[in-house]
């Protein structure tokens, strides 16, 4: 029987250490990143040339139920300074409510305007976003499609700003940074704005600078169209289709243009509900698009073996959170074991490796922040632990996200409702696209409450050290939880 217990704690101290490793190699990797955004972000890149004539660019707006910002895309985008002859605008509305009305209003002005602008209407939603942008390009003129979600406002020179990089034949997509249009709504848009900025000014600028594979993010980009179609074209069986595409294409030898410093500013989720099911949903489609090209990039020889491993710790980057979880439910009944052994060392060691993977998400999160708000990043450095706080409180919801990618379990795309909230005195909380609450919400509310336990218990027993950490992890998965119930509990009709 002894022998057995003993067993037992050798297997549960292996899968507890074998976890922290895998954790603290994407803390490593991240300090990877940011060693790699400190050496270039003062490079700017140059177009190879210029056009000696502008080509046609069509301009793809994917819209389903955006009633409160179709005009506003719409709008925006025919503010584009770019000669009309050479503008063609594609309203892309899959919308089954009075979005349809809105949008073929908004475009029959455009077009009395002297737009080329077209409205096309789908029955059904086959494919989704991906089938929507397929369709699209069926009918589309130019050379290079620009796409834009309903969300975005582009700021008026981002053709003229991005075109030119494609005079090298082998650029295929141009991304630019997303700004934030409600930064300032709530706490939650500041949190919000933190974990996106890292995203974007930190990962995609170092994987571009590093010459090796990064994505476009679906919107805020320019595509050459024949990178699109040689690449095997927008394909729905991810919820990723634009990352899918992104590897498809690099894996074909297209190159992708990363411009930091070039911003187009959409809304971040207001509603808690919406950007749990945003986060699920990129989650899942990562995962899944692992699943389909992953192995293909490690078997392919003409892929050199750092964009392999970047390729790897990018597909496989959502891991993270179910191994995060599982070193939460372990972390004080393995403190205890090893204590009880007098392994005090052990405890030491394992309290520093958490310390140095945390540290690396604090530094890669100050850089963000610094770089984003410039003269003005104190004013937001103390959302800092709340933006970590919410990414723990996530485990739940974006490991449900993997184990349904890794079982092959289908779902709809559930698009992230929209409500032209851009100030403080903006309602949304009546507007019929307010999400009911997630499932997650009480599942979050019983590990916050199980940590608060957790923190008393540390206390007790005097592992000091584990006190701030647990504070951090059971007021990310209160506060989700919480604000997902209050959130859910308004829904209304317009």
């Amino acid at each position: 029987m002894e022998n057995l217990v003993l067993l037992s704690k050798i297997f549960i101290t292996s899968i507890y250490t074998i976890t922290l490793l895998l954790l603290c190699s994407f803390g490593i990797h991240r300090y990877y990143l940011s060693h790699i955004f400190l050496k270039f972000k003062n490079q700017i890149p140059k177009p190879k040339g210029r056009f000696s004539k502008l080509p046609v660019v069509t301009i793809q707006l994917p819209i389903y139920n955006e009633m409160h910002v179709v005009e506003r895309i719409i709008s925006s985008v025919c503010e584009i300074d770019y000669p009309i002859e050479l503008l063609e605008i594609q309203v892309l509305d899959d919308s089954t409510d009075k979005t349809k009305e809105i949008a073929k209003a908004i475009v029959n002005k455009y077009r009395s305007l002297g737009f080329q602008i077209y409205y096309i209407h789908r029955d059904n939603r086959e494919g989704f976003k991906a089938g929507a942008l397929r369709e699209g390009i069926k009918r589309s003129k130019g050379e290079f499609i620009a796409i834009f979600d309903s969300d975005f406002i582009p700021p008026s020179g981002f053709l003229k700003k991005t075109i030119d990089f494609f005079t090298d034949p082998q650029v295929g997509m141009v991304q630019v940074r997303w700004g934030h249009l409600n930064l300032n709504y709530s706490t939650l848009t500041r949190a919000q704005s933190i974990l996106l900025d890292g995203h974007f000014l930190i990962e995609q600028a170092s994987r571009f600078y590093g010459g090796m594979f990064f994505n476009f993010n679906g919107t805020a980009g320019v595509l050459r169209k024949d990178c699109i179609e040689s690449s095997g074209g927008w394909q729905h069986d991810t919820l990723t289709e634009d990352l899918d595409l992104s590897y498809r294409a690099q894996m074909k030898g297209w190159r992708l243009v990363y411009l930091k410093d070039l911003v187009a500013k959409a809304e971040l989720p207001v509603d808690m509900n919406a950007f749990k099911s945003q986060q699920h949903r990129w989650a899942k489609g990562g995962i899944q698009t692992a699943k389909k090209l992953l192995l293909r990039i490690l078997n392919t020889k003409e892929i050199s073996k750092r964009n392999k491993i970047e390729a790897a710790f990018h597909l496989l980057g959502n891991f993270s959170y179910p191994l995060l979880l599982l070193l939460l439910l372990l972390m004080l009944p393995m403190a205890y074991l090893w204590r009880s052994y007098g392994w005090e060392n052990v405890i030491l060691l394992n309290l520093i490796a958490i310390s140095a993977g945390t540290l690396s998400f604090v530094r890669f999160y100050f850089l963000a922040l610094k770089e984003a708000n410039k003269d003005n990043w104190r004013k937001y450095v103390k959302y800092i632990p709340l933006s970590m706080a919410i990414g723990t409180g996530l485990a739940i919801n974006n490991s449900i996200a993997v184990f349904e990618a890794l079982i092959g379990k289908s779902s709809d795309f559930r698009r992230t409702p929209k409500f032209a909230v851009t100030t403080k005195g903006d309602n949304w909380r009546k507007s019929s696209y307010v999400s009911s609450k997630e499932p997650t919400s009480l599942i979050e509310l019983a590990f916050g409450l199980i940590f608060i336990v957790q923190t008393f218990y540390a206390v007790f027993m005097g592992f000091i050290g584990w006190i701030p950490f647990l504070i951090i992890i059971q007021i990310g998965f209160i506060y989700n939880s919480i604000l997902s119930i209050i959130h859910g509990s308004r829904k209304g009709t317009l």
